[in-house]
Order: C-alpha cells, then sequence, then structure tokens
C-alpha cells in the first residue's frame, strides 16, 4: 500500500489565498440570498433570468404623468422661445 504523498506526485497541500475578493457579496435584488461572482449581482442564472424577463416584458418602465405624455403641445401653443 502507498502513502497519499506518493499517489499524487508528493504535491503538498496549497495554502489558502491572500486574495481579496473583487466585490462584496451584496444580497441578491430577487431573492435575498448571497450573491455570487459568476452571476453578480444576483445568486444564480434563475435570478438573473427573472430580472431580465421584466426588463424584457415592461415591468420595470418609468410611470409618465399625463403632462409629459405630449411634449409637442408646449410648442404649439404659440409660446416660442426666440421672442
Amino acid at each position: 500500500m502507498q502513502d497519499a504523498a506518493a499517489t499524487d506526485g508528493g504535491a503538498e497541500p496549497k495554502p489558502a489565498s491572500n486574495v481579496a475578493p473583487l466585490r462584496k457579496t451584496v444580497p441578491c435584488p430577487e431573492c435575498g440570498r448571497p450573491s455570487h461572482r459568476e452571476h453578480y449581482p444576483f445568486c444564480s442564472n434563475r435570478c438573473r433570468d427573472l430580472d431580465l424577463s421584466r426588463w424584457l416584458t415592461g415591468a420595470y418602465a418609468i410611470p409618465v404623468s399625463q403632462d409629459e405624455d405630449n411634449p409637442d403641445d408646449t410648442l404649439q401653443s404659440g409660446a416660442r422661445d426666440d421672442e
């Protein structure tokens, strides 16, 4: 029977890295679980796809007031900037 050092080529376990993460772990905006580097700021592909779906269906649209609906009304009312 061979010992573990002989079977893996004599390599010793690697020490823990002292490299700081690039980004802080933040809560996922969809479910609140910690985010992962591969899906930042989300925790998984599922949460990322849910957010994308909301963007594509218009769920994140900014509401517009009635006054802002037709910006041409101010020009047609007779008020001119050059007078």
